[in-house]
């Protein structure tokens, strides 16, 4: 036959696709170049404009803060220029009518706590800590100052978050120093909530570049996230931004603290761009309309009968037995190529029937030759175990031994089937296992825990006795403690599942990989792998054995196959 020299050339389809991928793609570049070289520079200033003015929003609310602060500090220095009653009357009653605070404390020279009005609270006996107060700052500064956010540590189980502000005292007076504190959740919680985008934030941090108050400083404490405070205190109040963040720095009046905005430009930029791509994906959608259009035009007219003879080809191949093909029209080269297919089809067609009887006659071949490979030495020593119980006068023994072997052997005939009801199996499995425990003389148990619902399922004949019989040899016989042997079936999906587990001596995953290669062979009856071949043969690669054993205690091997019915399968 004369073979034909390959053709070359693009597919029409290719033509379309290529056509319809390059338009879009020229489209959507131009759409992204005009957002980048349009946008991003507004999209930027825009940025900082924005997280200005959060950060100018935040810098009010502190500094308005502050001056709350420093106007109850002056009622509070005036009371204490006034007599005592008149003094803890206002200070007492201070709280009441100013919520954010949370103590006022009087301090002597040394730096000794004289008196805090805290109405709800009194400090402890014994303040190892006092973060509120320290003498040497006190002394070094000289007039009044106020100390970073903390924990207030004067009271017993009291930690309110705070901010203090330290005053000293006329000379003249027990107190020589006053401490207002002042509750700064209010101040935290604002600047927690406080976003610049998605993920920007601000943080207070004084002139020197020591953080006052960070959202986050947890991370800041564990390591997790750091801020260059030193960089940006150098910096003047304003806005300064580099490729991805923008820092916008403002002082907060009448205080040395500064309001630090950060914002990411690629969220913020990453929003228009949100828009644009959709915009380019409304432009793009119609430009594969119209490209849409226009390649099934060309389809129609040039494609139709080159798809037909593509679906005829997919067709055959999903469902070669039952294909009946119908030539395509066209041009002369797809009648040439449609008659070329009808006759492979035909050749293809005989062929797949021939290999299909001979792979069916292999397969029952096969599977007789499995059938006749029954342990003559099972059946020799069964009868010489009835002979020497007959010697010994245990007649009634040998009768159940002999309806036993009976048993077993008219099940394993089955009038020539291969499948038959479990019920059955399970009798042929009873067989064995009591013929077996008179020759082992008792030295191991079985139970059988079968679901009702499963007996009248069909399966492969001598499908446990296999398994038993290696558990027995190879699992009970080394034994020295008495062993178990139990078979359970049950339903699971559309599947029965047969599990024959022993308490006997195990294996490695090594020798149960021997088991089941391919070249491995069990002179011991059937054998497992050949239980295992029948069952594919059958049911497919989904179904056969699968074994799980671990050395010194146990085998367990479950055999899987689908649930069948009477007139289900063939009797092969």
């Amino acid at each position: 036959m004369k073979l034909r020299a390959p053709r070359t050339g693009l597919r029409i389809t290719t033509i379309l696709v290529s056509m319809v991928v390059g338009v879009v793609a020229v489209i959507l570049c131009c759409c992204i170049f005009l957002f980048l070289d349009r946008y991003r520079s507004a999209v930027v200033q825009n940025a900082r404009t924005y997280s200005a003015q959060a950060v100018s929003q935040v810098s009010n609310t502190v500094a308005n803060y502050l001056r709350d602060m420093d106007q109850a500090m002056e009622l509070v220095e005036q009371s204490m220029s006034e007599s005592a009653a008149s003094r803890d009357e206002l200070l007492t009653a201070f709280p009441e009518f100013r919520p954010e605070v949370v103590a006022v404390t009087s301090y002597s020279a040394n730096g000794a706590l004289l008196e805090c009005w805290a109405p709800g609270h009194e400090p402890k006996e014994e303040i190892f800590c006092n973060l509120s107060f320290d003498l040497n700052t006190a002394r070094a500064k000289g007039t009044s100052y106020m100390t970073a956010p903390h924990v207030e540590t004067i009271f017993e189980g009291y930690y309110p978050w705070v901010v203090t502000m330290t005053a000293p005292l006329p000379e003249g007076g027990m107190a020589s120093w006053v401490s207002l504190d002042l509750s700064f959740s209010s101040i935290s919680s604002y600047i927690n909530n406080v976003s610049i985008g998605q993920r920007g934030y601000c943080f207070l941090m004084d002139e020197q570049g020591s953080i006052v108050y960070h959202p986050q400083q947890q991370l800041l404490y564990s390591g997790l996230k750091a801020e260059d405070t030193a960089a940006l205190a150098a910096l003047e109040d304003g806005a300064y931004d580099d490729d991805t963040v923008i820092y916008c720095l403002t002082s907060v009046p009448g205080s040395s603290w500064r309001v630090v905005g950060v914002s990411y430009v690629d969220e913020l930029v990453n929003r228009n761009v949100e828009e644009m791509i959709r915009l380019s994906f409304v432009l793009a959608a119609v430009l594969l309309a119209a490209a849409l259009l226009t390649s099934w035009v060309l389809s129609s007219l040039l494609g139709r009968p080159l798809r037909g003879l593509a679906s005829a080809m997919e067709n055959f191949e999903t469902d070669a037995d039952h294909f009946t093909y119908r030539p395509v029209g066209g041009t002369r080269e797809v009648q040439e190529l449609s008659d070329s297919f009808g006759h492979m089809v035909l050749r293809i067609q005989r062929l797949m029937t021939t290999v299909r009887e001979e792979e069916i006659n292999l397969r029952k071949t096969e599977l007789k030759a499995l059938q006749a490979q029954i342990n003559p030495h099972f059946l020799y020593n069964t009868l010489d175990s009835i002979a020497w119980m007959c010697e010994r006068g245990r007649n009634a023994d040998a009768v159940q031994m002999v309806h036993a072997l009976a048993r077993l052997f008219r099940i394993s005939i089955s009038k020539g089937h291969e499948l038959i009801p479990i019920a059955k199996e399970i009798e042929h499995a009873e067989s064995y296992l009591q013929i077996q425990k008179y020759r082992y003389k008792n030295q191991f148990t079985y139970t059988f825990d079968v679901d009702p619902d499963c007996l009248d399922y069909y399966c492969n004949k001598i499908t446990l006795q296999p398994i038993i019989e290696n558990a027995i040899n190879h699992g009970l016989d080394l034994l020295v403690d008495e062993g178990r042997i139990d078979v359970r079936v049950q339903h699971e999906g559309d599947d029965i599942l047969f599990c024959v587990q022993d308490n006997g001596v195990g294996m490695s995953q090594e020798q149960i990989d021997v088991i089941l290669r391919p070249e491995a062979r069990d002179r011991g009856g059937i054998g497992i792998k050949n239980v295992n071949d029948r069952l594919q043969i059958y049911f497919g690669k989904n179904y056969g054995l699968h074994i799980t054993s671990e050395p010194d205690v146990g085998t367990c091997v479950e055999i899987r196959m689908p649930k069948i019915r009477e007139g289900d399968y063939e009797t092969k």
